[in-house]
Protein backbone atom coordinates (compact mmCIF):
# COMPACT_ATOMS: atom_id res chain seq x y z
CA UNK A 1 0.00 0.00 0.00
CA UNK A 2 1.54 3.30 -1.22
CA UNK A 3 0.86 6.53 0.95
CA UNK A 4 -0.44 8.20 -2.28
CA UNK A 5 -3.64 5.61 -1.67
CA UNK A 6 -6.73 7.11 -0.24
CA UNK A 7 -7.53 5.14 2.81
CA UNK A 8 -11.30 4.39 3.71
CA UNK A 9 -12.98 2.40 6.27
CA UNK A 10 -16.29 0.86 5.71
CA UNK A 11 -18.23 -0.44 8.19
CA UNK A 12 -20.95 -2.97 7.89
CA UNK A 13 -19.32 -3.79 4.65
CA UNK A 14 -20.23 -6.88 4.62
CA UNK A 15 -24.13 -6.04 4.54
CA UNK A 16 -26.00 -5.30 0.87
CA UNK A 17 -25.43 -1.26 0.49
CA UNK A 18 -22.20 -1.17 2.49
CA UNK A 19 -20.66 -4.44 -0.04
CA UNK A 20 -22.03 -2.36 -2.66
CA UNK A 21 -20.10 0.58 -2.05
CA UNK A 22 -17.08 -1.28 -0.89
CA UNK A 23 -16.70 -2.61 -3.96
CA UNK A 24 -16.92 0.46 -6.48
CA UNK A 25 -14.50 1.90 -3.98
CA UNK A 26 -12.54 -0.87 -4.36
CA UNK A 27 -12.38 -0.71 -8.29
CA UNK A 28 -10.57 2.65 -8.23
CA UNK A 29 -7.26 2.05 -7.62
CA UNK A 30 -5.91 5.01 -5.69
CA UNK A 31 -8.42 3.65 -3.16
CA UNK A 32 -7.66 1.29 -0.11
CA UNK A 33 -10.48 -0.25 1.51
CA UNK A 34 -10.77 -2.02 4.90
CA UNK A 35 -14.19 -3.57 5.38
CA UNK A 36 -15.36 -3.90 9.24
CA UNK A 37 -18.19 -6.29 9.86
CA UNK A 38 -19.34 -8.31 13.57
CA UNK A 39 -21.23 -10.28 10.59
CA UNK A 40 -24.19 -10.63 12.85
CA UNK A 41 -26.59 -9.76 9.58
CA UNK A 42 -23.54 -9.43 7.00
CA UNK A 43 -22.08 -11.97 4.83
CA UNK A 44 -18.76 -12.86 4.10
CA UNK A 45 -19.57 -13.82 0.41
CA UNK A 46 -20.59 -10.33 0.43
CA UNK A 47 -17.09 -8.57 0.70
CA UNK A 48 -15.61 -7.35 -2.38
CA UNK A 49 -12.68 -9.56 -3.98
CA UNK A 50 -9.41 -7.23 -4.05
CA UNK A 51 -8.98 -6.58 -8.01
CA UNK A 52 -5.91 -4.28 -7.14
CA UNK A 53 -4.66 -5.98 -3.74
CA UNK A 54 -6.64 -3.08 -2.26
CA UNK A 55 -9.61 -4.57 0.10
CA UNK A 56 -8.69 -6.24 3.71
CA UNK A 57 -11.49 -7.61 5.27
CA UNK A 58 -11.20 -7.29 9.52
CA UNK A 59 -14.55 -9.18 11.42
CA UNK A 60 -14.90 -6.35 14.24
CA UNK A 61 -17.44 -4.81 16.39
CA UNK A 62 -17.69 -1.17 16.14
CA UNK A 63 -19.67 -1.19 19.29
CA UNK A 64 -16.48 -2.74 21.12
CA UNK A 65 -14.24 0.30 21.48
CA UNK A 66 -11.43 -2.19 21.93
CA UNK A 67 -11.63 -4.20 18.49
CA UNK A 68 -12.35 -0.80 16.58
CA UNK A 69 -9.96 1.47 17.89
CA UNK A 70 -6.94 -0.82 16.62
CA UNK A 71 -7.78 -0.84 13.33
CA UNK A 72 -8.29 3.03 13.21
CA UNK A 73 -5.02 3.42 14.97
CA UNK A 74 -3.11 0.51 12.54
CA UNK A 75 -5.00 2.41 9.40
CA UNK A 76 -4.97 6.24 10.11
CA UNK A 77 -8.02 6.09 7.71
CA UNK A 78 -8.37 9.38 5.51
CA UNK A 79 -12.31 8.72 5.39
CA UNK A 80 -15.21 6.60 6.75
CA UNK A 81 -18.18 5.48 5.85
CA UNK A 82 -20.36 4.59 8.47
CA UNK A 83 -23.01 1.63 7.48
CA UNK A 84 -22.65 -0.59 10.50
CA UNK A 85 -26.62 -1.45 11.81
CA UNK A 86 -29.05 -3.34 13.18
CA UNK A 87 -31.64 -3.24 9.52
CA UNK A 88 -34.77 -4.82 8.93
CA UNK A 89 -38.54 -3.59 10.26
CA UNK A 90 -39.03 -7.15 12.25
CA UNK A 91 -35.44 -7.36 13.58
CA UNK A 92 -35.19 -4.03 14.89
CA UNK A 93 -38.99 -4.18 16.46
CA UNK A 94 -37.59 -6.95 18.01
CA UNK A 95 -34.81 -6.46 19.57
CA UNK A 96 -34.73 -2.64 20.22
CA UNK A 97 -31.74 -2.95 22.66
CA UNK A 98 -29.51 -3.86 19.88
CA UNK A 99 -30.68 -0.89 17.80
CA UNK A 100 -29.70 1.30 21.04
CA UNK A 101 -26.48 -0.02 21.01
CA UNK A 102 -25.54 1.02 17.59
CA UNK A 103 -25.27 4.84 19.36
CA UNK A 104 -22.08 3.27 21.40
CA UNK A 105 -20.47 2.36 17.33
CA UNK A 106 -21.43 5.65 15.87
CA UNK A 107 -19.21 7.74 19.01
CA UNK A 108 -16.65 5.40 18.97
CA UNK A 109 -16.22 5.86 15.04
CA UNK A 110 -16.77 9.59 15.81
CA UNK A 111 -14.31 9.68 18.49
CA UNK A 112 -12.04 8.01 16.78
CA UNK A 113 -12.16 9.85 13.42
CA UNK A 114 -11.71 13.12 15.26
CA UNK A 115 -8.47 11.90 17.19
CA UNK A 116 -6.63 10.04 14.14
CA UNK A 117 -7.12 12.88 11.47
CA UNK A 118 -10.18 11.64 9.54
CA UNK A 119 -11.20 14.34 7.25
CA UNK A 120 -14.66 13.06 6.94
CA UNK A 121 -17.67 10.68 7.73
CA UNK A 122 -20.25 9.32 5.69
CA UNK A 123 -23.15 8.37 7.85
CA UNK A 124 -26.27 5.97 6.56
CA UNK A 125 -28.96 7.30 7.82
CA UNK A 126 -32.42 6.38 7.20
CA UNK A 127 -36.14 7.60 6.03
CA UNK A 128 -37.42 6.17 9.07
CA UNK A 129 -36.71 9.13 11.02
CA UNK A 130 -39.22 11.41 9.13
CA UNK A 131 -41.90 9.22 10.65
CA UNK A 132 -45.38 9.60 9.73
CA UNK A 133 -45.05 12.03 7.01
CA UNK A 134 -46.59 15.52 6.78
CA UNK A 135 -45.59 16.66 3.63
CA UNK A 136 -44.39 15.56 0.59
CA UNK A 137 -42.01 15.37 -1.30
CA UNK A 138 -40.30 14.32 1.84
CA UNK A 139 -37.47 17.58 1.89
CA UNK A 140 -34.21 16.77 3.93
CA UNK A 141 -34.95 20.63 5.71
CA UNK A 142 -38.26 21.06 5.90
CA UNK A 143 -39.80 17.96 6.70
CA UNK A 144 -40.28 17.05 10.76
CA UNK A 145 -38.00 14.23 12.13
CA UNK A 146 -40.81 12.67 14.38
CA UNK A 147 -40.84 8.91 14.35
CA UNK A 148 -40.69 7.25 17.85
CA UNK A 149 -39.67 3.79 16.70
CA UNK A 150 -35.67 3.02 18.85
CA UNK A 151 -34.33 2.97 14.88
CA UNK A 152 -35.50 6.29 13.80
CA UNK A 153 -34.13 7.98 17.09
CA UNK A 154 -30.81 6.56 16.59
CA UNK A 155 -30.51 7.36 13.16
CA UNK A 156 -31.67 10.73 14.42
CA UNK A 157 -29.36 10.93 17.81
CA UNK A 158 -26.60 9.55 15.29
CA UNK A 159 -27.56 12.90 13.15
CA UNK A 160 -27.02 14.87 15.82
CA UNK A 161 -23.96 13.47 17.09
CA UNK A 162 -22.11 14.09 13.28
CA UNK A 163 -23.60 17.96 13.89
CA UNK A 164 -21.92 18.15 17.37
CA UNK A 165 -18.86 16.62 16.17
CA UNK A 166 -18.52 19.36 13.60
CA UNK A 167 -19.01 22.12 15.70
CA UNK A 168 -17.24 20.54 18.82
CA UNK A 169 -14.50 19.56 16.49
CA UNK A 170 -14.44 20.51 13.26
CA UNK A 171 -15.42 16.80 11.79
CA UNK A 172 -17.11 17.30 8.18
CA UNK A 173 -19.69 14.94 7.58
CA UNK A 174 -22.00 14.02 5.14
CA UNK A 175 -25.53 12.16 6.03
CA UNK A 176 -27.10 10.04 3.39
CA UNK A 177 -31.20 9.25 4.49
CA UNK A 178 -31.96 5.99 2.27
CA UNK A 179 -35.07 5.37 1.50
CA UNK A 180 -36.24 1.36 0.19
CA UNK A 181 -33.01 0.34 -1.39
CA UNK A 182 -33.08 -3.12 -3.54
CA UNK A 183 -31.08 -5.19 -5.30
CA UNK A 184 -29.63 -8.47 -6.58
CA UNK A 185 -27.75 -8.98 -3.04
CA UNK A 186 -30.70 -8.19 -0.72
CA UNK A 187 -31.60 -10.68 1.60
CA UNK A 188 -35.33 -12.02 1.95
CA UNK A 189 -35.55 -10.15 5.06
CA UNK A 190 -37.05 -7.03 2.78
CA UNK A 191 -40.44 -6.26 1.09
CA UNK A 192 -38.87 -7.04 -2.69
CA UNK A 193 -36.58 -9.68 -2.20
CA UNK A 194 -39.71 -11.35 0.09
CA UNK A 195 -41.82 -11.06 -2.41
CA UNK A 196 -39.95 -12.09 -5.15
CA UNK A 197 -38.30 -15.20 -3.36
CA UNK A 198 -42.34 -16.00 -2.60
CA UNK A 199 -43.22 -16.07 -5.88
CA UNK A 200 -40.78 -18.11 -7.47
CA UNK A 201 -41.78 -20.36 -5.19
CA UNK A 202 -45.67 -20.24 -5.85
CA UNK A 203 -45.66 -19.66 -1.65
CA UNK A 204 -48.32 -17.00 -0.24
CA UNK A 205 -47.06 -13.54 -0.69
CA UNK A 206 -48.09 -11.43 2.60
CA UNK A 207 -49.22 -8.33 2.92
CA UNK A 208 -49.53 -6.66 6.56
CA UNK A 209 -52.88 -4.59 5.98
CA UNK A 210 -54.39 -3.62 2.78
CA UNK A 211 -51.01 -2.96 1.26
CA UNK A 212 -52.08 0.70 0.58
CA UNK A 213 -49.23 2.13 2.02
CA UNK A 214 -46.60 3.30 -0.30
CA UNK A 215 -42.78 3.28 -0.49
CA UNK A 216 -40.33 4.15 -2.89
CA UNK A 217 -37.54 1.40 -4.87
CA UNK A 218 -34.37 2.95 -4.98
CA UNK A 219 -31.82 0.39 -7.21
CA UNK A 220 -28.80 -0.43 -5.38
CA UNK A 221 -26.69 0.87 -8.23
CA UNK A 222 -28.43 4.33 -7.84
CA UNK A 223 -27.87 4.77 -4.54
CA UNK A 224 -24.26 3.63 -4.67
CA UNK A 225 -23.26 5.84 -7.50
CA UNK A 226 -25.11 8.77 -6.08
CA UNK A 227 -23.04 8.44 -3.09
CA UNK A 228 -19.56 7.71 -4.29
CA UNK A 229 -20.24 10.74 -6.41
CA UNK A 230 -21.06 13.22 -3.43
CA UNK A 231 -17.43 11.56 -2.09
CA UNK A 232 -15.49 12.67 -4.94
CA UNK A 233 -16.85 15.79 -5.99
CA UNK A 234 -16.87 16.75 -2.55
CA UNK A 235 -20.37 17.74 -2.95
CA UNK A 236 -23.21 18.50 0.06
CA UNK A 237 -20.34 18.17 2.92
CA UNK A 238 -21.99 19.39 6.23
CA UNK A 239 -25.16 18.36 4.81
CA UNK A 240 -28.14 16.00 4.19
CA UNK A 241 -28.96 14.30 1.36
CA UNK A 242 -32.70 11.87 0.39
CA UNK A 243 -30.87 8.54 -1.17
CA UNK A 244 -33.92 6.98 -2.74
CA UNK A 245 -36.33 7.35 -5.72
CA UNK A 246 -39.33 9.52 -6.26
CA UNK A 247 -41.69 7.40 -7.69
CA UNK A 248 -44.73 5.93 -5.67
CA UNK A 249 -45.62 2.39 -5.39
CA UNK A 250 -48.03 0.60 -3.31
CA UNK A 251 -47.20 -2.68 -1.41
CA UNK A 252 -50.15 -4.30 -3.26
CA UNK A 253 -48.86 -2.96 -6.34
CA UNK A 254 -45.20 -4.52 -5.93
CA UNK A 255 -47.06 -7.81 -4.92
CA UNK A 256 -49.61 -7.50 -7.97
CA UNK A 257 -46.20 -6.56 -9.96
CA UNK A 258 -43.87 -9.54 -9.11
CA UNK A 259 -46.58 -12.20 -9.18
CA UNK A 260 -47.24 -11.09 -12.96
CA UNK A 261 -43.46 -10.85 -13.90
CA UNK A 262 -42.94 -14.20 -12.59
CA UNK A 263 -46.60 -15.82 -14.07
CA UNK A 264 -46.34 -17.08 -10.52
CA UNK A 265 -49.40 -18.87 -8.77
CA UNK A 266 -48.84 -17.60 -5.54
CA UNK A 267 -51.78 -15.85 -3.68
CA UNK A 268 -51.74 -12.36 -1.89
CA UNK A 269 -52.51 -12.67 1.66
CA UNK A 270 -52.98 -10.07 4.17
CA UNK A 271 -52.51 -10.36 7.60
CA UNK A 272 -53.21 -7.99 10.32
CA UNK A 273 -51.89 -4.20 10.04
CA UNK A 274 -48.83 -3.60 12.30
CA UNK A 275 -49.30 -2.16 15.21
CA UNK A 276 -46.16 0.55 14.69
CA UNK A 277 -43.69 0.78 12.16
CA UNK A 278 -45.76 0.41 8.74
CA UNK A 279 -45.98 4.02 8.12
CA UNK A 280 -48.36 4.76 5.32
CA UNK A 281 -46.71 7.12 2.46
CA UNK A 282 -42.98 7.73 1.96
CA UNK A 283 -41.81 9.68 -0.70
CA UNK A 284 -38.43 11.70 -1.06
CA UNK A 285 -37.79 14.78 -2.34
CA UNK A 286 -34.09 13.79 -4.52
CA UNK A 287 -33.27 17.13 -5.71
CA UNK A 288 -29.69 16.57 -4.56
CA UNK A 289 -29.12 13.08 -5.54
CA UNK A 290 -30.66 14.29 -9.18
CA UNK A 291 -27.75 16.47 -9.25
CA UNK A 292 -24.93 14.16 -7.62
CA UNK A 293 -26.33 11.26 -10.18
CA UNK A 294 -26.86 13.72 -13.38
CA UNK A 295 -28.64 10.93 -15.28
CA UNK A 296 -32.02 9.20 -15.03
CA UNK A 297 -32.23 6.77 -12.35
CA UNK A 298 -33.48 2.60 -13.17
CA UNK A 299 -37.20 2.12 -13.31
CA UNK A 300 -38.53 -0.26 -10.97
CA UNK A 301 -39.24 -3.10 -13.68
CA UNK A 302 -35.53 -2.92 -15.35
CA UNK A 303 -34.20 -3.32 -11.48
CA UNK A 304 -36.84 -5.99 -10.31
CA UNK A 305 -35.66 -7.87 -13.42
CA UNK A 306 -32.23 -7.98 -12.44
CA UNK A 307 -32.84 -9.47 -8.83
CA UNK A 308 -35.35 -12.05 -10.16
CA UNK A 309 -32.46 -13.24 -12.18
CA UNK A 310 -30.05 -13.10 -9.39
CA UNK A 311 -32.58 -15.44 -7.31
CA UNK A 312 -33.37 -17.86 -10.16
CA UNK A 313 -29.69 -18.13 -10.78
CA UNK A 314 -28.86 -18.90 -7.13
CA UNK A 315 -31.62 -22.02 -7.20
CA UNK A 316 -30.02 -23.48 -10.03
Amino acid sequence: MTNSKSKILVTGGAGFVGSALAEKLADNADNFVVVVDNLLTGSLSKVPPSKHNNVKFIKADVNDFRDISAIFYAYAFDYVFHYAAVVGVKRTLDHPSWVLNDLTGLKNVLDLSKNTGVKRVYFSSSSEVYGEPVEYPQNETTTPLNSRLPYAIVKNLGEAYLRAYKQEFGLDFTIFRFFNTYGPKQSTDFVMSKFIDSALLDKDITIYGDGSQTRTFCYVDDNVEACLNAFYTHRFVNDVINIGNDKETSILELAQMVKKILNSKSNIVHLPALKEGDMTRRCPDISKMKILLNRDLTPLEKGMSKVIEAFRNRRK
